[in-house]
């Protein structure tokens, strides 16, 4: 086990944007300072560091910089170049380490990794031309989901597909990615989207938060609900999924772990949808309904201090508002038992995340 730093340390963040952002603020109450690191100067988490580095991931000169400035790094997206990994990991201590990085930001390797330790997924196809997907939709994979191998979120880079469709429409619908490497994912008959965001420290201690139901509109987290509707047993399961998948990284830090909850004749059984190897919108609800909430655990464990309470004390149901949803600050604010949580960008788009609130009840 790497020993802890103490208050007064400082964490370097690749990313500049609202988990950077909540990330910083977490830190700061432990007396933590934060340096980010990330190319866009109007990012929301630059306005609450103690320093910033405006730079691009593939700036040798500034990461080296970067790294001699902090005790630590970690990153708030998965998708930070390996390069800049690297680089940092051999300068400074990074949690977590690259190899969370290297299977999250490939679809095939991770759900190949994932698989690979007896973890139920969806059927899945590596697709590299439009030749590929007509010959693998003609052999009856239908319905399913055509997404870019990387760099897809929020619904970007995916494509669905019926399973009736012709080979030119399959053809035109593979074109659609600009030839980007693909996999194609067969759609799962779910009951319902669920999360477990979860924290390992460096001797390999682990705690979870409960597991919280997610609704997506448009390919965008709508809303995560806790406690979710499943049984204690489900809850369980989930939970050591996300431990099994931590514990063969040997991953430090927050994790998110998305998965389908499917029903049939009477049994549950999980399957994972993805991993995020940091912390995840799912699990905003923990900043106003735990004792120690997702951005808090995440800072303790990168600069391994005991892992904190993840303990719930409230029902909860988090609301991302996006894009314009956010005009409506004012009468969220007046809510009792809203709590709203505004990431400061200037600029608003449809589609852009640009706060979120969590409404409390009585803990049932």
């Amino acid at each position: 086990m790497k020993g802890s730093l103490p208050p007064l340390s400082r964490i370097g963040i690749l990313g500049d944007g609202q988990l950077g952002r909540m990330l910083a603020l977490a830190a700061a109450r432990l007396g933590v300072s934060v340096h980010i690191f990330g190319p866009d100067a109007n990012g929301p988490a630059h306005a609450v560091a103690a320093q910033s580095t405006i730079a691009g991931y593939d700036d040798e000169a500034a990461l080296t910089a970067f790294a001699a400035s902090i005790d630590v790094a970690t990153y708030e997206f998965e998708n930070v170049p390996a390069s800049a990994a690297r680089t940092l990991s051999a300068k400074t201590r990074l949690a977590p380490g690259e190899r969370a990085l290297a299977v999250s930001q490939d679809r095939i390797g991770e759900k190949s990794f994932i698989s690979g330790l007896g973890v139920p997924v969806a059927a899945f196809r590596q697709i590299d031309t439009g030749d590929d997907l007509v010959k693998v939709m003609q052999e009856g994979f239908g319905p399913a989901i055509l997404k870019t191998r990387r760099f897809g979120y929020d619904g970007k880079g995916q494509v669905r597909l019926s399973g009736s469709e012709d080979e030119d429409t399959l053809r035109s619908k593979h074109a659609e990615l600009t030839g980007a490497p693909a996999i194609l994912e067969a759609m799962v008959p779910f009951a319902r989207e669920i999360s477990v965001v979860a924290a390992r420290a460096y001797d390999g201690s682990f705690l979870p938060f409960d597991p919280a139901e997610n609704v997506h509109r448009s390919g965008i987290l709508a809303t995560s609900t806790v406690p979710a509707s499943i049984d204690a047993q489900t809850a369980e399961a989930a939970g050591e999924i996300t431990r099994k998948i931590m514990d063969a990284l040997g991953y430090v830090g927050v994790m998110g772990v998305e998965m389908f909850v499917v029903e049939e004749e009477g049994a549950t059984r999980l399957l994972v949808n993805e991993i995020a190897p940091r912390v995840h919108n799912s699990g905003h609800w923990t900043m106003d309904a735990c004792v120690t909430c997702q951005f808090e655990q995440h800072i303790r464990a990168v600069l391994g201090w005991p892992l904190g309470d993840p303990a719930r004390h409230s029902d909860v149901v988090m609301e991302n508002l996006i894009g314009h949803d956010a005009g409506a600050w004012e009468k969220i604010a007046a809510e009792k038992a809203a709590c709203l949580h505004l990431y400061g960008k200037s600029e608003t788009r449809p589609g852009r995340k640009m706060g979120h609130v969590n409404r409390l009840s009585a803990k049932s």
